[in-house]
C-alpha cells in the first residue's frame, strides 16, 4: 500500500449499529496507519459507542438536522474541517452532502463509494457492492480494503471503564440482586416498530423467567422505549428490575456483560452486547438478515427467526400485519432459555 496520510478523517454513518459494526473499520485503519491521527465524525446520539476508542484520537460531532443545517451550516462546519488540515477522507456515509463537505474542506485523498452522483466530489471511487449482497460489517470494509488497505480482522469494538461497571453493580445491588442470581437482561425496543417483537410477549417472557426459572428479570431500554416499556411492565404480574432510561449505552454494555443472558431484536443493543462479550445471547430476528445485520462473531448467539413465506431482508416499512415477529413465540424463547438454563 503506497497511501500516505498523516492526518485521517472518517465520515461515519447514522444508525447506532451501523456506527458499531464501522469500528471494525476503524480498527483496521488505525492497523495501517499505526502513527497518523486519526479522527471520526458521527451524530451526537452515536457518541458514546466511539467514546473511549483507543483507535481514535477525536471524535467530531455533526448535528445537520440543527446547529449544521442548512447551507451556512455546512459551510461553518466544512471550514472546522478545513482547519484541522486532513489529508485522507473515508467516506463510509453514501450521501452526497457529505462528499461535498469533505471537498469544501479541501482534503486532497476522498475516497467512498460511488453513488448518488458523487463520483466527481471523490478522488478515488469505489464501486459499491449490492448492499444486500454482504454483511454490513464488510460492506464497510470493502470502502478501505478497495482502496488498498489491508483487512486483518472483522469484529466490531465497544469500549466500557471501570466506572461504568461500578454503577452497573450499585444499580443491582440497589435493586436487591444477589450474586449467584441468574440474571436475564431484556432489551423489547427497536429502531423501527417492524423489528420488535409484541409487548406482550416480552411480558408474558418476563413473568415465566422469573416465575418459572426464578431469573432476576432486568428490563433496559432507552428513552424512547419508556412508553413501551412502561406497557409491558403494566401487563405482568411478577416484578422485574427495570433499567428502562436509566441506563446510558455504557452502562447498558457493563449490565449486558455482566448478565447470564440478554434477549433482545435485532438493534443496536444487540451488537453492543455481543461487543462486550455477554455469555450467551438470544437475538429475535423478523425482517432482518441475520446474514447481513447478525452479530459477528455468532459463537455466543442464539437466533430465533421463523420462516413465513416473506423474502427477507424485507423492507415493507407498512407491513399490515407484522406476522414475521408475531411467529415467535414465547414458549419458543423459553425453550432456548430452559437449554441454557440446565447448562449453567
Amino acid at each position: 500500500m503506497d497511501m500516505k496520510a498523516e492526518r485521517i478523517l472518517i465520515f461515519n454513518v447514522n444508525w447506532l449499529g451501523d456506527v458499531l459494526f464501522s469500528t471494525a473499520v476503524i480498527r483496521n485503519i488505525r492497523h495501517n496507519f499505526p502513527d497518523s491521527y486519526i479522527a471520526c465524525i458521527i451524530p451526537a446520539r452515536c457518541y458514546q459507542v466511539l467514546k473511549g476508542n483507543p483507535h481514535l484520537d477525536e471524535i467530531i460531532i455533526f448535528d445537520e438536522k440543527d446547529r449544521h443545517k442548512g447551507p451556512l451550516g455546512l459551510l461553518n462546519f466544512a471550514a472546522r474541517l478545513r482547519d484541522k488540515k486532513f489529508d485522507l477522507v473515508f467516506l463510509l456515509h453514501r450521501s452526497f452532502t457529505r462528499a461535498l463537505i469533505a471537498r469544501m474542506a479541501g482534503i486532497p485523498q476522498r475516497i467512498g463509494y460511488n453513488v448518488k452522483r458523487r463520483g466527481f466530489l471523490l478522488t478515488k471511487k469505489i464501486l459499491q457492492p449490492h448492499p444486500d449482497s454482504l454483511h454490513r460489517i464488510d460492506y464497510y470494509l470493502n470502502i478501505i480494503e478497495q482502496a488498498g488497505l489491508k483487512v486483518e480482522d472483522r469484529y466490531a469494538d465497544f469500549f466500557v471503564d471501570a466506572k461504568d461497571a461500578e454503577f452497573v453493580e450499585k444499580f443491582l445491588e440497589k435493586n436487591s440482586a444477589r450474586k449467584g442470581d441468574f440474571l436475564v437482561v431484556l432489551n423489547p425496543g427497536g429502531n423501527w416498530p417492524l423489528k420488535r417483537w409484541p409487548q406482550e410477549c416480552w411480558a408474558a417472557l418476563a413473568d415465566r423467567l422469573i416465575k418459572e426459572l426464578n431469573a432476576m428479570a432486568v428490563i433496559a431500554g432507552s428513552y424512547n422505549d419508556k412508553s413501551r416499556v412502561d406497557s409491558i411492565i403494566g401487563s405482568m404480574r411478577e416484578k422485574p428490575i427495570i433499567a428502562c432510561d436509566l441506563l446510558n449505552l455504557k452502562q447498558l454494555a457493563a449490565l449486558a456483560r455482566k448478565a447470564d443472558l440478554f434477549i433482545t431484536a435485532d438493534t443496536g443493543p444487540l451488537h453492543i452486547a455481543n461487543a462486550v462479550g455477554t455469555k450467551l445471547i438470544i437475538a429475535l430476528f423478523g425482517p432482518t438478515s441475520p446474514a447481513l445485520t447478525g452479530p459477528v462473531p455468532d459463537k455466543n448467539v442464539i437466533i430465533i427467526q421463523k420462516d413465513v413465506g416473506c423474502k427477507i431482508p424485507c423492507y415493507m416499512t407498512k407491513c399490515p400485519d407484522n406476522r414475521c415477529m408475531k411467529a415467535i413465540t414465547v414458549e419458543d424463547v423459553m425453550e432456548k432459555v430452559r437449554g441454557i438454563k440446565e447448562i449453567r
